[in-house]
C-alpha cells in the first residue's frame, strides 16, 4: 500500500515539473510581444550593419535593409563587435576567433583578434584582415576600430589596455596612449580584465573620447597631453556601471549605452560645477524594458538607434519615446550603425524637456539574473526568457529529483 502510494507522489511530482515548465513557457512564448516593427519610414535609402556577438561561436555581422529584410550575413567567428562602412564602400569589423596557428609568444592553436574587412558588393565576403594573438579572448577582444582620414587605423586595445593608431601596411603603431599613464596598473594587464578599453572615438584633431569600462569612466585624451577631461570622475555606479559605445555629440554632452543600469543616458557637463548629469534617460522601449544595451547613437533626424542586446533587437525612437522601427535581430547583438550615418555627429537634446526620462528600470533578480546570464552567452534564447523561467525549470528540476527518489524507493522497497 505505501510502495503504491510513493509511486502515485512521484509520478504526480514529475508530471506537476513538467506541466510548471509547459505553463511558463508556453505563457511566455504566447504572451511575448513583437519586436520586428517596421512601420513606414522616411529614409528608405538607408540600410543597417549589426555587429553580432552571439554566444558559442556564433558570432557574425548582419545587414539589413530599411525595412527589416536580412541582405546578407558573413560568419562566422566567435564573435564580432563593431561595424562600420568606408567610404570606398567597404565593411570595417572587429571580431575576435580562435583555432589559429600563428600565435606568437602563446601555444597553438590560439585566438586571435583585430579588424576584418568584408567586401559586400555581390556575395559578401572577407577580403582582408588584420589581428594578434591573445592570451585569453574573454577579456582581450578589440572592441572597436576606426579608419582614420590619414589612413591610419585607430584601435581600442583591451589586451594591454592602451588606444594606438596603426599603420596598415607596416603593422606599425604610429602612436599609443597607455591607461597606465593614468590609471594604477597591475604588473601585468594581459592576466586580468584590468579596464576593459571597449571602444574609442576620433572627437576633434588628435581628441578620443575612450570608454573605460570597468572604471565606469569615459575620457577624453589628447595626444601630446594625455588625459583632459573625465566624466564620472568618483566612479559613481549610478551615472555609468560598465559602459558600451558613448557617441560624442559635442563639447559638453555624451550619448551612452549605460549597459549594468539597463538604459541609454545623454549626459552633460554643467557649466557651473564641471560635473556631468543625466540630461535624458531611456529605460524601456515599447513596454519592454531595456536589457544591457551596449550601443546608442544620434541620428541625423534627432531619432535615437539603440542595440538592445539580451532583447535581440535594435530600435530608433523619438525624443519622447515613441517607437520609429524595431529590427529582430540575432543573438546578442553588439554594435548597429545606420548607413550612411554611422556615428555621425549628432545634436544633443536641451535637458528642460518633459521626457526626460522614460520608462522603468529592469530590476535585476539575485543569483536568477546571474544564471540568466551565463546562459545567454552560452547558447542562444529567445529574448522573453526571464528570471521566472529560470526559477521554474529549477523549482522542475527539484520536483523531477524527488519524484524520482520516490519512484527508487519505490522500485527498491518492493517484494
Amino acid at each position: 500500500m505505501e510502495s503504491r502510494s510513493n509511486t502515485s507522489r512521484g509520478v504526480v511530482l514529475i508530471l506537476a515539473g513538467l506541466l510548471l515548465v509547459g505553463l511558463t513557457f508556453g505563457a511566455g512564448w504566447a504572451l511575448a510581444p513583437n519586436t520586428d516593427k517596421i512601420p513606414t519610414r522616411t529614409d528608405n535609402n538607408t540600410t543597417m550593419l549589426v555587429g553580432v556577438q552571439g554566444p558559442g561561436w556564433g558570432g557574425n555581422v548582419t545587414a539589413l535593409d530599411s525595412d527589416g529584410s536580412l541582405l546578407w550575413t558573413v560568419g562566422s567567428a566567435i564573435s564580432y563587435q563593431g561595424v562600420s562602412k568606408l567610404e570606398n564602400g567597404t565593411v570595417l569589423a572587429t571580431f575576435a576567433d580562435g583555432l589559429y596557428r600563428r600565435c606568437g609568444k602563446f601555444d597553438s592553436p590560439c585566438k586571435r583578434t583585430g579588424v576584418r574587412f568584408i567586401d559586400a558588393k555581390g556575395e559578401p565576403k572577407i577580403v582582408g584582415q588584420w589581428s594578434y594573438p591573445v592570451r585569453t579572448r574573454e577579456d582581450s577582444e578589440v572592441h572597436d576600430a576606426e579608419m582614420l582620414s590619414s589612413g591610419e587605423l585607430l584601435v581600442a586595445d583591451m589586451e594591454y589596455e592602451s588606444i594606438y593608431t596603426l599603420n596598415l601596411t607596416s603593422e606599425e603603431q604610429t602612436w599609443v596612449w597607455n591607461a597606465s599613464e593614468f590609471y594604477d596598473a597591475p604588473p601585468d594587464p594581459t592576466k586580468t580584465d584590468w579596464l576593459h578599453i571597449n571602444d574609442v572615438d576620433r572627437i576633434g584633431e588628435g581628441r578620443y573620447l575612450v570608454s573605460v569600462r570597468n572604471a565606469n569612466q569615459l575620457v577624453v585624451v589628447e595626444r601630446g597631453k594625455g588625459v583632459v577631461e573625465v566624466i564620472n570622475e568618483n566612479r559613481d555606479p549610478s551615472l555609468l556601471n560598465k559602459q558600451h559605445n558613448p557617441h560624442w555629440l559635442g563639447d559638453g554632452a555624451v550619448l551612452v549605452a549605460d549597459s549594468e543600469n539597463h538604459r541609454v543616458v545623454e549626459l552633460h557637463r554643467n557649466e557651473s560645477t564641471g560635473r556631468w548629469e543625466e540630461a535624458w534617460t531611456v529605460y524601456e522601449v515599447d513596454g519592454i524594458a531595456l536589457d544591457w544595451p551596449r550601443d546608442a547613437d544620434r541620428l541625423p533626424n534627432g531619432n535615437t538607434l539603440i542595440t538592445d542586446s539580451r532583447n535581440n533587437r535594435v530600435v530608433e525612437i523619438t525624443r519622447n519615446g515613441s517607437l520609429v522601427s524595431s529590427y529582430r535581430v540575432p543573438n546578442l547583438p553588439y554594435e548597429a550603425d545606420r548607413v550612411p550615418y554611422g556615428e555621425s555627429f549628432g545634436k544633443p537634446y536641451d535637458s528642460t524637456s518633459e521626457y526626460d526620462v522614460l520608462g522603468d528600470r529592469k530590476v535585476d533578480i539575485p543569483v536568477l539574473s546571474t544564471l540568466l546570464t551565463g546562459a545567454r552567452h552560452v547558447v542562444s534564447l529567445p529574448f522573453w526568457i526571464s528570471e521566472l523561467h529560470i526559477f521554474a525549470v529549477i523549482l522542475a528540476v527539484v520536483l523531477w529529483i524527488a519524484g524520482g527518489l520516490l519512484l527508487i524507493r519505490d522500485r527498491w522497497m518492493s517484494p
